[in-house]
């Protein structure tokens, strides 16, 4: 019985390195101080450059800087596999919530609820979906059964 699941084991170690799947599972550590030292660089100065012109300390930059924003997002994700640092989330985490404190501050009061129309709109389409269906399931199969009943069947 051991056998078989040394057998079991083996087998599936060959699938998943010849499917690519054990690749990553094993591999480096992170370099976080090249890490670090790449995002601060390279991807959080061009950011900087371009939020220098925002007038982010006066205002929510956010509806302008989205496109910047998603340039940052992208070269910290590049730099985040390079260096073997994309499974350590904390990393990226951190980085993003220093940016979003400096530059978009000024953004949270902009949050706010749907007016109470929009969240009836929303909600009701779906209660009514959930009560009705099964009752319309149950009526036409009952419907069904009672015209069989009356044709003798």
């Amino acid at each position: 019985m051991e056998s078989h699941g040394v057998m079991t084991v083996f087998l599936l170690s060959i699938i998943l390195i010849w499917t690519g799947l054990a690749e990553g599972r094993v591999g480096q550590p992170c370099d976080r101080h090249m890490f670090d030292s790449r995002v601060n660089s390279v991807c959080l100065q061009n950011f900087n450059k371009s939020m220098e012109t925002s007038g982010y300390q006066d205002r929510c930059p956010w509806p302008m800087a989205k496109g910047v924003y998603n340039v940052l997002k992208y070269c910290v994700d590049h730099w985040a596999i390079l260096t073997s640092c994309k499974g350590w989330e904390f990393l990226v985490d951190k980085f993003f919530l220093d940016v979003h404190q400096m530059y978009f501050s000024l953004c949270n009061s902009r949050i706010q609820d749907p007016p109470l129309t929009t969240l009836i709109m929303l909600i009701v389409p779906g209660i009514i979906a959930t009560l009705l269906v099964p009752a319309l399931c149950a009526h036409l199969t009952t419907q069904d059964t009672e015209r069989l009943g009356t044709l003798g069947f």
